[in-house]
């Protein structure tokens, strides 16, 4: 099964599994990590906003339109951010790494 590390607030690092097809939003969620997602993943706020590690961002599928809008909105924007709910685990992102924002 694919992993992702997430980069918690406070600096820690955590490996979690990462199940094909899932968004980063979901598997933050199954491992309790504190990504809010208010909008359920409608893109309809930026609650779900990740720093996608430099080394991993141009692997992403680009950002749409409306996610680009949402990021506007985002704290801590940075130039790779993307919005959790709008990327989906593939097997080319085995070991993707994201800070959650406010991380060290």
């Amino acid at each position: 099964m694919p992993k992702m590390v997430f980069i918690e607030t406070d600096g820690t690092r955590r490996e979690v599994d990462a199940p094909l097809g899932l968004s980063i939003l979901e598997v933050a969620r199954r491992h309790d990590i504190d990504l809010e997602g208010a909008c359920e993943g409608s893109l309809a706020c930026s609650t779900c906003h990740v720093v996608v590690a430099p080394e991993w961002y141009d692997r992403l599928p680009d950002a749409q339109e409306d996610e680009e809008d949402m990021l506007d909105l985002a704290f801590g924007l940075t130039k790779t951010s993307r919005l959790g709910c709008q990327i989906r685990i593939t097997p080319e992102l085995d070991g993707l790494t994201v800070k959650l924002p406010g991380a060290k």
